[in-house]
C-alpha cells in the first residue's frame, strides 16, 4: 500500500523568515489584497506567497560562498537573462547572454541593460568587481510567475514579475518590474550588502539594508541619465505604477511619505525624521518604512555637496558599507561611520564632512565630529583644522 507523503511546498515569502528581498513591501500588497478589484486581490495574495515546489536549495548565505583566492586580472561583465515562461521555477530558460544583441523582448533587454548599468556604477566608480567583488555572474529571470506583482533578490539571482501587463489597461496597477532601472539596481545592491556589511533584515539594520539598496538604485539611475543632484527626481520606482493609481513611485528619498497615496495602495508610510520612527513589528520592524530616515539623510548630504551624487556622497556611503558596518549596525552607527569616512576621504572639517553631519542631524541623528570640533568661522580654528587635515592625509 502506498504511503501518503506530504509534499512540502517551499513558499517564496517576501515576509516572515525568508531572506528574500522584495521591492514591493508586504504592507502595500496586504492593502491591495483588501482594497483592490477581485483580480488585483488575487494577485496581491499570490505575490504575498509565491509557491515554488521545485525549489530545493535554500538561499545561500554570504559566509558559505567560497571566496576565490585569486582575483581575475581583467574584470569581465557576465550577464545571463532567463525566461521563466510565467512559471516559478528558477532560473528558467536562458534567452540572452553577455554580448548577445537585444532580443526585442523588453523585459529581457531591460534586465540585461539594468544589470549592466549597475555593474558599471560599482566597477567604474567604486572599482568593485560585480556584486561579490569577485566577478559574480549576474543572473536575472524575467516573466516570473503569472501576473506576479513583485521583483526579488534571493541571495544569488534576480527575478522580475510582469506586473499587470496581461490585464486590460484600465485594471492595471503595476507595470512590468524591469521598467524601472532603479528597481533593478536596488535589488542587485541587496547582493552587495549581503557580501559586505551583511546587515540583518530586521529593525534598524534591515532599514539600513533597504536604504543602501535605495541609495545605489538612485545612483545607477542618475548616472545613466547623467543627472546632477538637482536634476534627479529622487524617486524609487518611477514608472512602476500605471496612471490608474495615485503614485509617483514606491518611495521618495527627498520627501519620504509622499510617494503614493491611493485607496488601493494605502498611503506611503515612510518617516523622514527619527521623531516619527515606526516602532511596530510589521514589515520586519519597518525595514521598508524606517529606511525613509537614512534615505533622506543621504539625499540631504548629496544635495548639499552638489554635482553628481555618485561621486562624493555615493563614495562615502559605499566605503561605509564596504568597510565600516556589520550585521547589526543601527542608524546611529551608520551616521557615525559615514562621518568618519567623509573625514578620511575629504578631511576633518571639510565641506563634505560638514554636509554629512548636518544631513543626519536634520533627520534627528546627532553625531560627534571625529577628532575635532566643528571649525568656527573665525581665524583661530582654521589653522589647527588645516594642520589636522594635513596630518590625517599622511596616514
Amino acid at each position: 500500500m502506498a504511503i501518503a507523503t506530504h509534499h512540502h511546498h517551499h513558499s517564496l515569502h517576501c515576509q516572515n523568515h525568508n531572506p528574500l528581498h522584495c521591492i514591493v513591501p508586504s504592507y502595500i500588497l496586504q492593502e491591495l489584497a483588501q482594497q483592490g478589484s477581485p483580480i488585483q486581490r488575487e494577485r496581491a495574495q499570490n505575490a504575498l506567497s509565491v509557491s515554488d515546489q521545485t525549489r530545493t536549495e535554500r538561499q545561500i548565505i554570504a559566509d558559505e560562498v567560497p571566496r576565490r583566492l585569486l582575483r581575475l586580472a581583467g574584470v569581465v561583465k557576465q550577464r545571463t537573462i532567463y525566461d521563466a515562461g510565467f512559471e516559478t521555477q528558477l532560473p528558467g530558460r536562458p534567452v540572452r547572454t553577455e554580448g548577445d544583441p537585444p532580443t526585442g523582448d523588453p523585459a529581457v533587454d531591460e534586465a540585461y541593460d539594468g544589470s549592466g548599468e549597475t555593474f558599471n556604477l560599482f566597477h567604474e566608480v567604486y572599482q568593485r568587481n560585480s556584486i561579490d567583488d569577485q566577478g559574480l555572474h549576474l543572473k536575472s529571470t524575467v516573466h516570473y510567475g503569472q501576473g506576479y506583482d513583485n521583483a526579488f533578490w534571493n541571495g544569488k539571482q534576480m527575478s522580475y514579475g510582469d506586473g499587470d501587463e496581461d490585464l486590460p489597461e484600465d485594471e492595471r496597477i503595476f507595470n512590468r518590474f524591469t521598467t524601472a532601472i532603479d528597481i533593478i539596481a536596488h535589488e542587485l545592491t541587496h547582493g552587495v550588502v549581503q557580501y559586505e556589511a551583511g546587515l540583518i533584515y530586521q529593525d534598524q539594520p534591515g532599514a539600513l539594508n533597504e536604504s543602501f539598496a535605495d541609495v545605489f538604485g538612485c545612483l545607477v539611475k542618475q548616472r545613466k541619465l547623467n543627472q546632477t543632484v538637482d536634476e534627479a527626481d529622487w524617486i524609487i520606482g518611477e514608472g512602476l505604477f500605471t496612471p490608474n493609481v495615485n503614485a509617483q513611485g514606491i518611495r521618495s528619498m527627498k520627501a519620504p511619505g509622499t510617494a503614493y497615496n491611493d485607496p488601493r495602495l494605502g498611503k506611503d508610510r515612510q518617516p523622514g525624521h527619527m521623531r516619527d520612527i515606526y516602532k511596530g513589528s510589521d514589515d520586519k520592524g519597518g525595514v521598508h518604512i524606517n529606511s525613509g530616515i537614512p534615505n533622506r539623510a543621504f539625499y540631504l548630504a548629496a544635495t548639499e555637496m552638489g554635482g553628481c551624487a555618485w561621486e562624493k556622497a555615493g563614495r562615502i556611503w559605499y566605503i561605509t558599507l564596504r568597510d565600516k558596518l556589520n550585521r547589526t549596525s543601527d542608524f546611529q552607527e551608520a551616521a557615525q561611520q559615514t562621518l568618519q569616512v567623509a573625514a578620511e576621504l575629504f578631511g576633518v572639517g571639510s565641506l563634505e564632512q560638514q554636509a554629512v553631519r548636518q544631513s543626519w542631524s536634520e533627520v534627528g541623528i546627532d553625531v560627534e565630529t571625529p577628532f575635532l570640533a566643528q571649525p568656527e568661522p573665525t581665524g583661530c580654528m582654521l589653522a589647527p583644522a588645516a594642520i589636522f587635515r594635513f596630518l590625517f592625509n599622511l596616514k
